[in-house]
């Protein structure tokens, strides 16, 4: 909102530096956006009257005229403006003169014709009305007068104001100078308007059919109406505050709206169907043709001003229409001023993609309480013109909002702002606002908020209105204290450790989406049906909840092998979904973290495991013999933690490979981390380190497919005991020799003593032991 500083001054006496002001207004939460000085710059600027104009001789495009500026002598002045004529008074750009755009009046000759100044266009003096002609100023004017003592124009400040949605009474210049008086500890007061009233009495019915959506309706008929230009002080106001002067009327209703927040609009009485105003709901199918043209098709629900024969006439806080608009034949005008719903308001503006000041006003919330000063200002700026009131006006009534008083206590104040504030200087930042404020016998405030605060409604409100004139500045700051610190759970740590792990192992973490097609599990040999099936979806296509991270890591490895990136590791850890168990309504929703290393094969994997699983120092644990969906049918397993499947180990299926063009093995490892987590883990024993040599012997055992290669090892650990100080998978073979249905399980077995160095005797005792324990707890033998 653009707000003139010396209009400001009309409420309080502001008598201080600038700069001061502007940081006044930052700290009350108004941001100062921009800052213009506007009315500098036209000292040398004076009013000339035309004497001749004449044509210059090989120009078409420019005219020589002489000008008088008072002191009876004739200036010749070059201009190409065409709009005015011989007699009219224009301002004139004395030589030596600097303009507000900076421009330096010279004296040239232009086509043999001397020029000694310029006549001024409206934008050259830094008011609106463009560059399309000469300013032509009113004939009572008097040659070589300054312009700015003709069009009341003095050096100014005009400042934009960022207003936020929570500040209706800051949409007026009456309630950004009460603000700054109560934070400066200034004398505030609205002026009251001074109203003349007519010898015609004259009334205009009006009727509140819909009292929710109108809560007051007011309605003044003036006579005597005569429509002329506004008087120059006012249009140069309306303009620094950027509205374009219209008309006396108009302009009257402009400004008051900028004035104390309370659009109003006026009516060209005699197109008044039965001269009264009706407030209802529009219905379907009518249409109005608005201020700005535009033929608007209205909504059942909204809010429309009709005449007394129900013919709509305007939006109601929104724009009026075209059919009653003032003109310059008008005589008798029907003022209206109300206060609408924001909610309705707010509604129908959007349905209808339609915004004005007005309806930026109404969404806030304006004063109700305020119309009657509203009304009267607007007949006091028209009486001049001969304009009066013609009679009381006449209103009606609807709901208005409840407005309970708020108790607010002084040690919630204090808590909230970190403050000492007391009773009394709480009631001291509230009463220069409008707050009216009454101890109660706890010692709290029992808060009456004003009509022009509708955002004013909580304890919580208030104290924000404490903290804006006490100075958020004046507030030292302060870390609050808690009894609770913060920090990650046990899970969340663990969980970290997993990412950790995974990403020692030379994996980068990926992410993939939560939402699948039918098709994307199916390539997956994921069971589509069993997937739990989103109402809204984002896509259309992708309407299911991933059951596995299979899809999104494979269609990763897939695009980067159709990239010629080929051998990546993947790991992520994301949520995935079942339905739901049953008694509950909800999905199943698991957390879990899977690896996908392209290129490699399933030992990859279990090494991945290995890591894991030392690093969460886990109990018990072994691999099952299983084929997971979407993994390799023979070279896949679950991982079974203290008797409980906590994920799945292996390869990934080559028919899903292949249905995803990736041409490389993919070993695959994929973790419940809700249940993994949740056993016993982290008790980590620690044994000295064997100064002692070690003696590595590789053994070669042929299995059945059937038998885990885990299974394998774990016989080997627990038949060595403690001098099985290291065992290691080193080769996988299957071939014609070895026959369908069996492979060769090469291990390295590294033994070592705590407490000496191991003979040969004793190294090969370990070693027949640990042939004679798998050969007996596996339908296996050892390979020569």
């Amino acid at each position: 909102m653009r707000v003139p500083l010396s209009w400001l001054g009309d409420f309080a006496p502001f008598d201080l530096p600038v700069d001061e002001v502007l940081a006044t207004l930052n700290d009350l939460g108004l941001a100062v956006e921009s800052v213009e000085r506007v009315g500098e710059g036209l000292d040398g600027v004076v009013v000339a009257r035309v004497l001749e104009i004449a044509a210059i001789r090989g120009a078409d495009r420019i005219r020589a005229v002489t000008v008088d500026v008072g002191d009876g002598e004739a200036v010749p002045v070059v201009c190409g403006a065409w709009n005015f004529a011989e007699g009219d008074l224009v301002p004139l750009a004395t030589v030596g003169t600097v303009l507000p755009g900076g421009m330096e009046i010279k004296a040239r000759t232009m086509k043999g014709a001397p020029s000694q100044g310029m006549l001024c266009a409206p934008d050259e003096l830094g008011l609106p009305g463009g560059h399309d002609g000469i300013l032509v100023l009113d004939h009572d004017a008097r040659p070589g007068t300054p312009v700015g003592e003709v069009l009341g124009i003095r050096p100014d400040v005009v400042v934009d104001l960022e207003v936020n949605a929570n500040r209706p009474d800051a949409m007026s210049v009456a309630g950004v100078a009460r603000d700054l008086a109560a934070r400066l500890g200034l004398s505030f007061t609205i002026p009251e308007p001074k109203v003349v009233p007519g010898t015609d009495v004259v009334s205009a019915p009006v009727e509140v059919e819909d009292p929710v959506g109108c809560g007051r309706f007011v309605a003044q008929v003036l006579t005597g109406v005569t429509v002329g230009p506004s008087p120059p002080w006012l249009a140069n106001r309306l303009a620094m505050a950027g509205m374009r002067p219209i008309n006396n009327v108009v302009d009257a209703s402009n400004y008051v709206m900028i004035e104390l927040g309370q659009p109003t609009h006026p009516y060209d009485r005699r197109r008044l169907g039965g001269g009264g105003l009706r407030v209802r709901r529009a219905r379907p199918g009518e249409v109005l043709v608005t201020l700005d043209g535009n033929e608007r098709r209205l909504h059942g629900e909204d809010l429309v001003i009709c005449d007394a024969d129900d013919v709509v006439m305007g939006i109601a806080g929104i724009m009026g229409g075209a059919s009653s608009e003032i003109d310059a034949d008008t005589t008798e005008v029907v003022l209206e001023a109300a206060w609408f719903d924001p909610l309705s308001i707010s509604q129908a503006s959007r349905r209808l993609k339609l915004r004005s000041e007005a309806s930026a006003r109404f969404e806030k919330g304006c004063d109700w309480a305020g119309i009657d000063r509203a009304v009267a200002r607007f007949c006091e700026l028209l009486a001049p013109s001969g304009a009066s009131a013609a009679g009381p006006p006449v209103e009606a009534w609807g709901r208005l909002p409840e407005r309970p008083p708020v108790r607010v206590r002084p040690a919630r104040v204090n808590q909230v702002l970190g403050t000492d504030l007391s009773a009394a200087a709480i009631a001291g930042y509230l009463d220069p606002l409008g707050f009216t404020t009454t101890v109660a016998a706890d010692g709290a405030l029992d808060v009456e908020v004003p009509t022009w605060r509708l955002d004013s409604a909580t304890e919580i409100d208030v104290i924000e209105e404490v903290a804006r004139l006490h100075g958020y500045r004046a507030i030292s700051p302060t870390v609050p204290r808690s009894p609770l610190t913060g920090g990650l759970t046990a899970y969340q740590r663990d969980r970290r450790t997993v990412r950790q792990i995974l990403v020692g192992a030379g994996a980068d973490e990926a992410w993939s989406t939560t939402f699948l097609s039918a098709e994307d599990l199916r390539r997956c040999r994921l069971d589509a049906d069993a997937a739990v099936v989103v109402a809204n979806p984002l896509i259309a296509a992708e309407s299911l909840l991933r059951t596995s991270l299979l899809p999104g890591l494979v269609a990763a490895v897939a695009s980067n092998a159709r990239r010629r990136q080929t051998g990546v590791t993947l790991f992520e850890v994301g949520h995935v979904f079942q339905q739901p168990s049953p008694g509950q309504q909800l999905p199943t929703e698991a957390e879990v973290a899977a690896y996908a290393a392209a290129g490699r094969s399933a030992a990859e994997a279990v090494t991945a495991w290995h890591l894991v699983a030392d690093g969460l120092v886990l109990g018990s644990w072994q691999f099952q013999a299983a084929t997971p969906p979407g993994l390799h049918p023979t070279r896949s397993a679950q991982v079974v933690v203290a008797g409980e499947v906590v994920g799945v180990v292996g390869e990934v299926d080559p028919d899903v490979l292949a249905a995803h063009d990736v041409a490389e093995r993919v070993a695959w490892l994929e973790l419940d981390l809700g249940r993994l987590l949740a056993l016993p883990h982290g008790n980590d024993r620690y044994r000295p380190l064997s100064r002692f040599p070690s003696s590595d012997v590789d053994l070669a055992f042929e299995v059945d497919d059937a038998t885990p290669a885990a299974a394998v090892a774990a016989t080997l650990r627990a038949a060595g005991g403690e001098l099985v100080a290291e065992l290691r998978l080193f080769d996988v073979y299957r071939g014609d020799k070895l026959g369908a249905g069996r492979r060769s399980l090469a291990f390295t077995v590294r033994f070592q003593a705590p407490d000496r160095t191991l003979t040969d005797d004793e190294v090969a005792a370990v070693r027949r032991r640990l042939v004679e324990a798998v050969e007996s707890a596996h339908p296996a033998r050892l390979r020569t």
